[in-house]
């Protein structure tokens, strides 16, 4: 049965596609593709919250984006069953594509989280900046295929672009952009995304271009705060980073900035713990934040080219209040404790010895002494701009796994390591 909620527009492709008759739909073909790339299965050994390997029951980035694929998915389903609901068993949003959007969105991470996107984007400032949902962009149209000095992209849907577009707005909109951009040579991709429409003329900045998004990428976004606000709360009182003693006693510092909902939401969290029943509960909750899910119709220059601009989703308060309470307890308990802080600052420091290295062998005079023996190589030292070379060393840098990047780093300054021939490529 034909969804009637998608049109050809919505299924084309950056370039003509050669396939003819295939069995699967262009959202599953798309879908199909991140599964079995290796940038995809590299995000087994990216950080989430914790590095890779500590500990067994951490959640990694391929975890977390596997999670974040199921609550998408299971929203889709929410919004098509709901009462009085938008859509029909004709008209809906398609569960393959979302589910391709979710399994996308961190794509472009680099090694140690957002503390490595945060390291890696003040490096990369004089170059045109570095962003992971940028790099993710970059993915999927140019990078996601590599063979010797070969690029390319996986030739994706507008649909799928526009679903993983969480920003829209490029780097040199405003001066000193920390996050939320894209490059500046992907404004190519947004001119897609809006069929060549005169886009700018319909927002007042760069924050409201921003917020300007498809229904996809509002569910992506959603499943991904569902999935980063419970399930790293879990992963940190697992890991001992939470207890009960500290939760109750950073409730009763921050007591004048909560209200009374939020304070029962931190008594209610150290009961699970005190009881050890947490697991379950946060995983209850995630049906709530599923269940707090609706559409309303939107009116916008783009509601009439396509329908994935006629809805915008709505949640809950109580839902979104949670979900803002639960990332400011990680935050403040998690990210910025003396544990983590040590493990940013090596990782961080690795990072930044790395891209020296190579910025001093590729950008400026090219050296005669190579150090990337993969890909990038060659292709650095045909590219003629500085900007495009410090990109190129940017793409290796963050396609690396954490463990890669330790190697690494040790491969150019540990003089007592050994080089064993085998030093295995990404």
């Amino acid at each position: 049965m034909k969804n009637e909620f998608y049109t050809d527009f919505d299924c084309d492709r950056l370039q003509k596609s050669k396939r003819s008759n295939d069995y699967r739909t262009p959202f599953q073909i798309d879908r199909d593709r991140i599964i079995h790339s290796s940038e995809f299965r590299r995000l087994q050994g990216k950080t989430q919250v914790f590095i890779p390997g500590e500990f067994d029951f951490y959640r990694t980035r391929l975890t977390h984006s596997i999670e974040v694929a199921q609550i998408g998915r299971s929203i889709c389903s929410f919004l098509r069953q709901a009462k009085n609901s938008l859509l029909s068993e004709k008209y809906f949003v398609d569960p393959d594509l979302v589910e391709a959007v979710c399994l996308a969105h961190d794509l472009g991470h680099p090694p140690f989280g957002h503390a490595g996107e945060r390291t890696l984007n003040g490096i990369m400032k004089k170059y045109g900046g570095f962003e992971a949902n940028a790099q993710t962009l970059r993915l999927i149209t140019e990078n996601i295929y590599k063979s010797g000095e070969k690029r390319r992209g996986m030739n994706p849907t507008r649909a799928l672009i526009d679903g993983v577009l969480k920003y829209k707005s490029m780097f040199s909109d405003k001066q000193n952009r920390e996050n939320h951009f894209l490059y500046d040579d992907q404004n190519i991709y947004v001119n897609f995304v809006f069929g060549s429409e005169n886009y700018e003329d319909n927002f007042n900045d760069f924050e409201e271009l921003n917020s300007f998004c498809s229904i996809e990428c509002q569910i992506m976004d959603w499943a991904d705060d569902t999935g980063y606000a419970i399930n790293d709360i879990v992963d940190s009182i697992s890991g001992g980073f939470i207890d009960s003693n500290g939760l109750s006693e950073w409730s009763e510092r921050n007591s004048a900035s909560l209200d009374i909902k939020e304070k029962e939401f931190i008594k209610e969290l150290v009961s699970w713990i005190d009881k050890d029943n947490y697991k379950s509960k946060m995983g209850t909750l995630i049906g709530e934040f599923i269940k707090a899910c609706s559409l309303e119709k939107w009116v916008n220059f783009m509601s009439e080219k396509t329908n994935r601009y006629r809805y915008k989703l709505k949640v809950k308060g109580e839902c979104k209040a949670r979900a803002a309470l639960y990332k400011k307890v990680a935050k403040e308990l998690v990210f910025l404790s003396p544990r983590l802080r040590e493990i940013e600052r090596k990782g961080n420091y690795m990072l930044k010895k790395i891209f020296d290295a190579l910025e001093g062998n590729y950008i400026g005079k090219l050296s005669e002494k190579k150090l990337v023996e993969d890909f990038s190589d060659g292709i650095i030292r045909k590219e003629k701009s500085e900007s495009n070379r410090a990109r190129l060393i940017c793409d290796h840098i963050s396609g690396m796994t954490d463990s890669y990047s330790m190697r690494t780093y040790q491969k150019y300054f540990d003089i007592n390591m050994k080089f064993p021939g085998d030093f295995p490529k990404q």
